[in-house]
């Protein structure tokens, strides 16, 4: 079957519609750090373009006076709180809070006043204080960058949903380190639980706002 019979079964079915965007805006960036940047340790595919092509999103959410929130996985040093996903994935657990790899990138480093969410498992929303964080600024739509597509982004996409809250995922400001993953778990949120848009619609879009 090919994406475009897909796409008229999906909206024959009622997918895929678009929301309405509205302020205020917040900038979710999920998992940016030196270990998915790096294609040696969990990074590859189009995960560094989409790094580079988020450093004028960040530059220009600050200019908007947007709430910014990123993420890194981050275990605990002793290993204490080792889970499913890292039962799953037993390499995560080198993610330490001191260890190079867990790190947000120098060019994507947080200002002050920006929220670090420190996680353990996929979705920055689990366990965390984020969805309370980002109410309390008062925010409707969430644009999401980061990584990666068919991992933390997809499950923090699907429960920014269920908080409430109207993701906007950048299509090139996401990335995963194969291109398969990504490329059916873009289609796959842009159907049920996102608008997805490049960097630059996104922000034409959202300059009323």
């Amino acid at each position: 079957m090919t994406q475009g019979n897909d796409v008229q079964t999906y909206a024959k079915q009622g997918f895929g519609n678009q929301f309405e965007l509205k302020a205020p805006v917040g900038l979710l960036i999920i998992d940016f750090v030196n270990g998915f940047a790096d294609p040696e340790v969990f990074g590859g595919g189009n995960i560094k373009e989409a790094i580079q092509n988020t450093v004028p999103l960040l530059a220009e959410a600050r200019k908007r006076g947007w709430p910014v929130a990123h993420t890194r996985i981050v275990f605990a040093d002793d290993g204490a709180d080792n889970n499913i996903f890292s039962l799953k994935v037993p390499s995560m657990l080198g993610l330490k809070e001191d260890h190079p790899n867990s790190a947000i990138v120098s060019e994507l480093a947080p200002a002050e006043g920006e929220y670090v969410v420190r996680k353990t498992v996929p979705s920055a929303f689990f366990g965390t204080s984020l969805a309370a964080w980002l109410a309390m600024r008062g925010v409707q739509t969430l644009v999401v960058a980061g990584a990666v597509t068919s991992g933390c982004v997809r499950a923090s996409v699907v429960d920014a949903m269920q908080w409430g809250f109207r993701p906007l995922v950048l299509s090139d400001c996401v990335g995963d380190r194969a291109m398969g993953p990504h490329d059916a778990n873009m289609f796959d949120m842009e159907q049920k639980y996102a608008t997805v848009m490049t960097r630059d619609e996104a922000l034409k879009a959202l300059e009323g706002l």
